[in-house]
């Protein structure tokens, strides 16, 4: 066999859709631990300078988006080590790796261990999928606010009081009633949308929740038979990633 027909077969035994998926699986977890991690941080300090000036009232707020910051720390880091292990497992099971290694037969054991990582895999697929309808909620807040104030510099509104105009984020129930001010008008609440925090924060949200939809794409777009390189009865990693 010549140097260009090993490379031929060692190409053969590439599973590119698992490749492909791992890497959007990559990119995807990234951009939500990164970008929402960058996103709470500002989140934080939207509340602390403009709707809630006493500490004590948004504490348990600052205790639970710390716990979310420490909880991205463990999916980055999660995440990473798993695609690892089932891109590796999706290379070791297409046809022609065990083409290449035929006198080793498939086993048990060796089965159960692949179907428990697609079991496992679907499991987090639904997991990512609550993740996504999840941070669509601060996009959903943020959108909320940024219209309010394009309405409200439209050349076009027809706007005797501008004070009249509020966002009051007690409402949305993530800081107590009893916090002050509480809400912001007119061209208090035209500030706060020009400061950086905010434009950051609303766009950097808008990225970790792409992100997560990605991640959700990577995990439950399950084909087998456009999928796999091999035998249809091969359970590799481009079963549950493809």
């Amino acid at each position: 066999m010549g140097c260009f027909e090993c490379c031929i077969k060692c190409l053969g035994g590439v599973p590119y859709a698992s490749l492909v998926a791992t890497i959007l699986c990559f990119s995807g977890v990234a951009l939500f631990c990164g970008c929402g991690h960058v996103a709470l941080t500002g989140t934080i300090t939207i509340l602390e300078n403009h709707f809630s000036k006493i500490p004590a009232d948004h504490a348990m707020l600052t205790d639970v988006i710390q716990l979310l910051q420490y909880v991205i720390y463990g999916l980055a880091s999660f995440f990473f080590l798993y695609g690892i292990i089932l891109l590796a497992e999706g290379f070791y099971t297409t046809s022609a790796v065990k083409e290449l290694h035929s006198e080793f037969k498939t086993t048990i054991c060796g089965r159960c261990i692949s179907g428990m990582f697609v079991f496992l895999t679907y499991v987090l697929g639904v997991a990512w999928l609550g993740v996504f309808g999840f941070s669509a909620v601060p996009v959903f807040l943020f959108y909320n606010m940024w219209s309010t104030c394009a309405a409200m510099r439209s050349p076009t509104a027809n706007l005797t009081d501008l004070d009249s105009i509020c966002v009051d984020v007690r409402q949305y129930g993530i800081i107590p009633w009893s916090a002050t001010p509480g809400k912001a008008c007119g061209s208090t609440l035209g500030d706060i949308c020009n400061t950086s925090e905010f434009y950051l924060s609303y766009h950097l949200f808008i990225v970790a929740c792409a992100g997560a939809g990605a991640t959700v794409i990577a995990l439950e777009d399950t084909n087998p038979a456009s999928c796999q390189t091999g035998n249809p009865s091969d359970i590799s990693l481009s079963t549950s990633l493809s």
